[in-house]
């Protein structure tokens, strides 16, 4: 299902209208869509499309040998090429006249398999590829890889590259069509437990509720993503052992490197930090800092959280929980541990979810950062900061059945003085984001006190008008030199 990727395709048709040499990288986690999208892109085109794997390097050039000889020359013509250089001459001479692209699709495995790849690939695109009409797209799923072996500064490849896209999953506006009969209230937390990834949100069957396609397809051993988790980090990992123990941690809570480890059996903070790492590269776990800190990478307030709904929704309802899934007991697990608890469990992904809204707000002020805020006595849901213009948005969020009333207003202003201990900012713009509404004394007072009111409706319809979030999007690079 191909489904919100449309500026994603507009970029890969520009790089094709250009009709040079285009080596564009195309990269993003495991069922993101990455696939899907280049197979839609390579339609009506002339092309080649590998998919590498994990086996030997003479498996690889003999598979690719094969793709080319059947998509370029007869449906059932046997090639083999000696070496990899052969390979690239037949391709670059196919391109010589007529546009061909060719995709290397999970490009990082035959970067495993064969560590000289890129090494090879340069010196192929330096004194032959790049002077035909040839547009080759490597995509990988190791995001972290992907980042040292092709788009950093000390990699081979680094300067060839003339695009790339880090494919991200959907964002809860854009999630609709996979859910079209949902009304926004019950959207939000399917949301909640699948989170973007496409794969996962085909899933779940529209015509079912909520509840009973977490049945069907998350707490029963026969559905597809009963065991997903655990096969993902299986084909990411060596070891899983940590990375399990560290991310059941984090979902139950536990943020900071010392108790993640302790909880996790691992002694020390330090001892959790390379699991942490990886989780990360993985794009499953992210280091938050307050919005207000200038040097993130440098803070000592960093708090670990797992970023992918879905991972976050199986290590906290579904692994610690498998032997009585394994038994048939999944109403049980969905009455008296799912149902009691999704609602506390939704609410952070709701905050999530307005913080990207605020990159959609008309303010009077340019966001340059976006997150939270929190010490050892107080948390703001929502905070956008310039530190050019001096200028704050400070937010509440509530998933709650209830409207919101001057309370919530009342309790954020009183906040204030905790996180601006030196009054040293110039404008102040309040924010409330609520499931259920707002109180008719909460609206009167909006208007005069110039507070945003956002309701869930506006939180369904924001992103789609501008393509997604703006913190953390898929983002094309321009032709580089």
């Amino acid at each position: 299902m191909f489904v919100n990727r449309e500026r994603e395709l507009d970029a890969l048709e520009t790089r094709y209208a250009s009709d040079q040499a285009e080596m564009f990288v195309l990269y993003g986690r495991r069922r993101v869509g990455k696939t899907e999208l280049l197979r839609t892109f390579c339609q009506d085109k002339r092309h080649v499309f590998f998919v590498a794997d994990l086996g030997s390097e003479a498996t690889q050039l003999a598979a690719f040998s094969r793709v080319i000889g059947r998509q370029l020359v007869s449906p059932t013509a046997d090639i083999a090429f000696p070496s990899w250089d052969a390979t690239f001459d037949f391709l670059a001479e196919a391109a010589r006249t007529e546009r061909l692209v060719v995709v290397v699709d999970e490009f990082s495995y035959l970067a495993q398999t064969k560590p000289a790849f890129p090494s090879i690939l340069q010196r192929l695109w330096d004194t032959q590829l790049q002077a035909t009409r040839l547009m080759l797209i490597l995509c990988g799923s190791y995001v972290g890889l992907m980042e040292r072996d092709v788009l950093a500064y000390r990699a081979p490849l680094y300067g060839r590259r003339t695009g790339q896209w880090l494919l991200t999953p959907l964002t809860f506006a854009q999630i609709g069509p996979f859910l079209p009969t949902y009304a926004l209230a019950d959207r939000l937390p399917a949301y909640a437990i699948l989170g973007g990834t496409p794969a996962y949100l085909a899933q779940f069957d529209p015509r079912r509720s909520l509840a009973d396609n977490i049945l069907a397809t998350i707490l029963s051993p026969q559905g597809y993503l009963y065991d997903e988790a655990r096969f993902l980090l299986l084909q990411e990992v060596r070891d899983p052992r940590s990375y399990f123990a560290v991310l059941e941690a984090l979902a139950m809570g536990c943020t900071r490197p010392n108790e993640i480890a302790q909880k996790a059996g691992l002694g020390t903070g330090a001892a959790a930090m390379p699991a942490l790492k990886t989780l990360i590269g993985l794009r499953l776990v992210e280091r938050r800092v307050p919005a207000t800190e200038r040097q993130p990478h440098k803070s000592r307030q960093g708090l670990y959280h797992i970023s992918d709904p879905y991972f976050r929704f199986w290590f906290r309802f579904v692994h610690p929980h498998r032997s009585a899934l394994e038994e048939g007991r999944a109403p049980a697990v969905l009455d008296q541990f799912i149902r009691p608890q999704l609602d506390l469990f939704t609410g952070p992904i709701f905050e999530a979810i307005c913080r990207e809204h605020v990159w959609q707000m008309d303010l009077p002020f340019t966001p340059q950062r976006v997150g939270g805020w929190w010490d050892r006595r107080t948390e703001i849901d929502v905070v956008a900061v310039n530190d050019t213009e001096q200028a704050l948005l400070v937010g509440e969020c509530k998933w709650s059945t209830k409207p919101v009333g001057t309370n919530i207003l009342d309790d954020l202003k009183g906040k204030l003085p905790r996180l601006l201990p030196r009054g040293d900012w110039q404008q102040i713009t309040y924010a409330l984001f609520s499931r259920s509404g707002f109180t008719p004394a909460l609206q009167a007072r909006a208007e005069t006190e110039s507070v945003r009111l956002v309701e869930l409706e506006s939180l369904g319809q924001s992103a789609q008008a501008n393509g997604g979030m703006q913190a953390g999007a898929s983002r094309c690079a321009s032709r580089q030199g």
